[in-house]
Order: C-alpha cells, then sequence, then structure tokens
C-alpha cells in the first residue's frame, strides 16, 4: 500500500452527507439555460425552473467532487443531499481531495462507472479537460452530467454552472467601477485559484478583461490550491514583496485568510478584499465589512439542480441539459437582496466520512 492511500485526505472518500437542518426549498426558481447547451460564449435565457417531481423508483446517483474541505463545495453537497432526499433517490459522493489529485478523480470515476448498482455519475472535476478518456468509457453505460466546474464537452449529457468567464468579468467590473475616475493606477494582487482547474482559466480571463483600461493593475498573480493553509501562506508572501497592493482579489479561500492575515499586520484599513465566488466565510467578512464583495453562483441551489437533472434524464423526462443560476455580485447593500438558502448551506450540516482504499492506476 503506497502512503497516499495511508493519508485520509487523499483517500477515495465516500460520504455519507448528513444534515439535521430542516428540509431545503423545493420552489419555483428564476436560473438561466443556454441553447444549444455547453456553450458559454452564447447568451444565456431567463427561465423558470420547476423543481423535479419525485422519482417513480429510487435511483442511484455517484457524485464525484474536487474535495469538500472548504463551504463552498459543502454546500454544493449540501443541495445535492437534500435534493435527493426529497426525490427519493440514492446519493453516493466521493471526493477526491484537492485539484491537484486528478489521478484519484479518475480512479473514483472510474469505480462509479464500474458499479453495477450505479444509474448516473455528477462530476464536479479537477480538470477541464484531464479526465476525458474516462468520461468517455463511463458515458457508454450510464449518463456522466458536469456540476459546477466547466469541462470539456464530449460524454457529457448534461450540465449545471455558471460562466467563470462571467464571475471574474463581474468582479473586475465591481473593482473598475469603484474607481472611475482618472488618476495613478491601483496595484492589486490576483489569487485566481490552482492552474489547470476547470474554473480558473475562465475567471482569470473574465478579470483581466474587465479591468483592462481601468486604474486597475494586475501587481502580482500568485496561483495555488484553494486550501487555506496554502492561500494563507500565498496571501503572506504576496504581502512581503509587494506592501503597496491595495486590494487582495481572488478565490474565497485566499479572502478568508486575508481576513485575519491583514489584522495580524494592521493593514485591515489599509488593504481592502474582494472574492470570485460567495461562501460563509466570505458572506460574514461582508458582513462585517472585511470583504467588499462577491459575485454569488447560489452552489446550494447549483447542487438541487444537478439532482433534478439527473432525476429527469433517467426518468425519461424533458430535461434543460445546460442551466445555472443567475451571478448576482453581493455587497453590503446587497445583502438582502439574494437567497442565502440558494447559497450557504446551513450552519447544522455537517458531513461523515467512510473512508476506502484509494489507487492511482
Amino acid at each position: 500500500m503506497t502512503l497516499i492511500r495511508r493519508l485520509p485526505l487523499f483517500v477515495a472518500t465516500a460520504l455519507l452527507a448528513l444534515s439535521a437542518a430542516a428540509p431545503g426549498s423545493a420552489g419555483t426558481r428564476e436560473v438561466v439555460r443556454w441553447e444549444p447547451p455547453f456553450d458559454y460564449t452564447r447568451t444565456p435565457s431567463a427561465t423558470r425552473y420547476e423543481p423535479s417531481r419525485p422519482a417513480t423508483r429510487r435511483w442511484t446517483l455517484c457524485a464525484v467532487f474536487p474535495h469538500i474541505k472548504d463551504a463552498y463545495w459543502l454546500g454544493v453537497d449540501y443541495g445535492m443531499v437534500d435534493e435527493a432526499r426529497r426525490l427519493g433517490v440514492e446519493l453516493r459522493l466521493f471526493e477526491a481531495g484537492g485539484y491537484p489529485n486528478e489521478q484519484i478523480q479518475r480512479y473514483q470515476l472510474k469505480s462509479c462507472g464500474a458499479d453495477p448498482d450505479v444509474d448516473a455519475v455528477i462530476l464536479g472535476t479537477v480538470s477541464f479537460d484531464g479526465l476525458a478518456d474516462v468520461i468517455a468509457d463511463v458515458a457508454r453505460r450510464m449518463p456522466v452530467l458536469a456540476t459546477v466546474n466547466d469541462i470539456a464537452d464530449d460524454g457529457i449529457a448534461a450540465k449545471v454552472g455558471v460562466s467563470w468567464y462571467e464571475m471574474g468579468r463581474r468582479t473586475g467590473e465591481y473593482l473598475a467601477r469603484r474607481h472611475p475616475e482618472d488618476g495613478p493606477p491601483l496595484p492589486i494582487a490576483w489569487f485566481p485559484g490552482p492552474r489547470g482547474a476547470g474554473w480558473v482559466p475562465f475567471v482569470d480571463r473574465g478579470f483581466r478583461e474587465a479591468i483592462a483600461g481601468s486604474r486597475i493593475v494586475i501587481e502580482t498573480t500568485a496561483w495555488g490550491d484553494t486550501a487555506k493553509a496554502v492561500q494563507r501562506n500565498l496571501v503572506q508572501e504576496t504581502l512581503d514583496r509587494h506592501p503597496n497592493v491595495r486590494y487582495l482579489v481572488g478565490n474565497a479561500l485566499m479572502a478568508e485568510a486575508a481576513i485575519s492575515v491583514l489584522r495580524e499586520r494592521g493593514l485591515q484599513d489599509k488593504i481592502d478584499i474582494v472574492a470570485t465566488y460567495f461562501t460563509p466565510a466570505v458572506y460574514r467578512g461582508i458582513l462585517r465589512g472585511r470583504v467588499l464583495a462577491a459575485p454569488s453562483d447560489a452552489p446550494v441551489l447549483q447542487g438541487r439542480l444537478s439532482v433534478g437533472q439527473a432525476v429527469d434524464l433517467l426518468e425519461g423526462r424533458p430535461v434543460a441539459r445546460h442551466l445555472g443560476p443567475r451571478v448576482q455580485v453581493v455587497d453590503q447593500n446587497g445583502l438582502g437582496r439574494i437567497d442565502l438558502g440558494d447559497s450557504l448551506p446551513p450552519s447544522t450540516f455537517t458531513p461523515q466520512f467512510r473512508y476506502s482504499p484509494a489507487s492511482t492506476e
């Protein structure tokens, strides 16, 4: 047995997600839909989403996530678990332990695809195209649906997500609007996330294009996995090397870590934080004035939509093959305009893990 198999963080992990919270909402939502599907360069149309009807049989869904070590993916997990409970289907969830663990996610996807009890796979990918051969193989036996992270389209039966280009663009536009007047450049540090992850190149491009021609100038870019310890180290190293930055902008784990780093250094009133997506810690930061803003892509709702989409496919019902929540930028003035239940899991929601041996074969 290799070392990687012995480390709990990296083994194939079956998640039994339980909640003491009340059942989630099954109400109608306004979402957006792409037609034809899978093309984020097209403008989506607004549509009303009617939640799926309960299943006529107990289908088994296998969900494969990059990780659940931050509250964003825990929110997706909560949405899936609660919707699976409502629809009367079984949900098994595996998480790879982080974006660097492509080989582990390949193994998990193969395992789901080879399980005779599994009827469909929902994949939150660690790589845009690194699992293409496995997806093609699994898709010959069952539907493979994409959730949250963008992915190459071959073999994908349906997709739930938002344009991460738009998430980056909306973040950049927010900053540019804060400084519309002429003046000297405003240096920022940019923390897009892990190189190679399915969403990062798009949020990076959207952000850079939105600030082009504005006073906002990226002085340094720090890439890294969305683990709080990794992001904290990146923030500290960035501040040591670039003490003149005016903003720290990037992934939500960076924003969470940056709050305490700036407080420790007495810089909380000199440097502002903007996140590229919305989590409970970012919400608390906005509420307390420590984070300026973040776009929300409603991860809990995305989890619900993905399970409903899978059930409708298996039941032979009409299916919107590509849909997602509307992206909304949230600051202190906008907190009252969003449905927090679509973005944040209940505070009582906790996962329980069962570990099984992993393989990188």
